[in-house]
């Protein structure tokens, strides 16, 4: 069994990564928008194209991981080497240079670029060592709540700190603020992912004779079914789930009317998402990892949907259905994570080839697509509603940011339940194919 110790210390890499992936999530949109001034639609646009362009690296960047042998192992050195280029790469994302308009829109192409790209060659390898950590399936829930734990304090910092942050650096003026910010969160978390390469393992590797090219790994990918099945709920989920969060500042702004309670609001959202991935390992020991994955779809949709029935001066009754949201769909997580794990040892248990940088790269490719789908929607969203910065909203505009913000969601998470029903890996399955592994060798 791991130690605690080893679990915090995996988990403070996804700090670092969600001190960047929250950012993005919850202000790069509002940022574009409303303080550097480019146009909503073509936001979308832009985040769809880099994404993709970016999701295109994953598959790579597994199979360059799964080949990487030295003293630190296959995927921890690249925490150590990649951190620091990572967190500068981040600061560039959110500093405005006085350009052209059409300046503005290729220096943040550019920038957005890198920083995707960066995230992509620290990220993949962070998250394929949560499968060579351990190979008891028991613990691969516990491994990932920790993950997720932390990765939500990570969020908790960014939704807690960074508008006020942004006031305190900027002192009326947003862009130095938002640069001065990111400068210092970044900061941190170079440091976090330095601690994160100093505290852990790799206890699980691939087969020594195993010979494996790009070609042949993704052949082995797409005979497993069970990943296949999880890639497409990755997908949907992420489109479901990074159009609310991103229209969150727009809700509260213009459709609740409550500009300062912003903060409050996404603060409250990111307790829930913590105490949700807390429990995930409660569930997940009592409850079969896919039964308890679907019921948990189901009831965040239902929780999302109702939100449509909320009006602007139920602010309260708002908040507490964003938490309970974020509570039970962020409980599923670290179980989807835990599956990535268990759909590697479904493959070698089939084929005999071990592919954990490619698993855990194509399903992350998935969820990169959906987060460029989400975040490209919520930019065309606004755009087809007439939304303007900085101004009173139209009626017309305030119902389709809560429409989109509530049932558009909701109709997502419906989606992935219908998924997972066909997904191939019940508990009892997985500790089979375990006991089986460990008997080959």
């Amino acid at each position: 069994m791991l130690t605690k110790k080893e679990k915090i210390a995996y988990g403070l890499g996804d700090t670092a990564s969600n001190i960047v992936f929250q950012t993005v999530m919850l202000f790069l949109t509002f940022f574009y928008t409303d303080i550097f001034g480019i146009s909503p639609a073509v936001v979308g646009t832009l985040f769809l194209v880099v994404r993709i362009v970016d999701a295109i690296t994953d598959p790579l960047m597994g199979a360059l991981a799964d080949k990487t042998r030295s003293r630190f192992g296959q995927y921890r050195p690249y925490l150590l080497y990649l951190a620091l280029p990572f967190g500068l790469i981040s600061v560039l994302a959110f500093t405005t240079p006085d350009l052209s308009p059409t300046g503005k829109v290729w220096y943040a192409f550019t920038t957005y670029t890198l920083l995707m790209l960066a995230y992509t060659a620290i990220n993949i390898p962070y998250s394929a060592l949560g499968g060579a950590l351990t190979a008891d399936p028991n613990e691969r829930v516990s491994i990932q709540s920790y993950r997720f734990v932390f990765g939500m304090l990570g969020g908790l910092l960014v939704t807690a700190c960074t508008l006020p942050l942004v006031a305190w650096f900027g002192q009326g003026d947003q862009a130095k603020g938002y640069q001065l910010t990111i400068a210092a969160m970044s900061a941190l978390g170079v440091v976090l992912f330095v601690l994160c390469f100093l505290g852990t393992r790799e206890r699980v590797a691939n087969p020594p004779n195993q010979q494996l090219t790009l070609q042949s790994g993704l052949q082995t990918l797409w005979q497993n079914s069970a990943w296949r099945i999880l890639s497409l709920a990755a997908l949907i989920l992420l489109i479901g789930m990074v159009l609310r969060n991103t229209l969150a500042i727009y809700y509260v702004k213009y459709y609740l009317q409550q500009a300062d309670f912003v903060t409050t609001f996404m603060t409250i959202g990111m307790l829930g998402n913590i105490l949700g991935c807390a429990s995930a390992q409660f569930v997940a020991a009592r409850v079969d990892k896919r039964q308890a994955y679907i019921a948990l779809q189901l009831i965040a949709a239902l929780i999302c949907a109702a939100g449509f029935w909320i009006a602007p001066e139920q602010l309260y009754l708002a908040t507490a259905l964003h938490f309970a949201w974020s509570f039970f769909l962020q409980m599923a997580t670290p179980m989807l994570w835990a599956k990535m794990a268990d759909v590697v040892d479904y493959g070698q248990w089939q084929n005999g080839i071990r592919v954990t940088g490619l698993v855990y790269s194509s399903v992350v490719f998935f969820i990169k697509l959906g987060l460029a789908l989400g975040g490209a929607l919520a930019g065309w969203l606004l755009a087809f509603y007439h939304y303007q910065p900085n101004t009173l909203q139209t009626t017309a505009t305030q119902q389709g940011i809560l429409l989109s913000f509530t049932l558009l969601p909701a109709l997502a998470s419906v989606l992935v339940a219908l998924v997972m029903t066909r997904y191939p890996l019940t508990q009892s399955k997985v500790q089979r194919i375990a006991d089986e592994l460990a008997a080959r060798k």
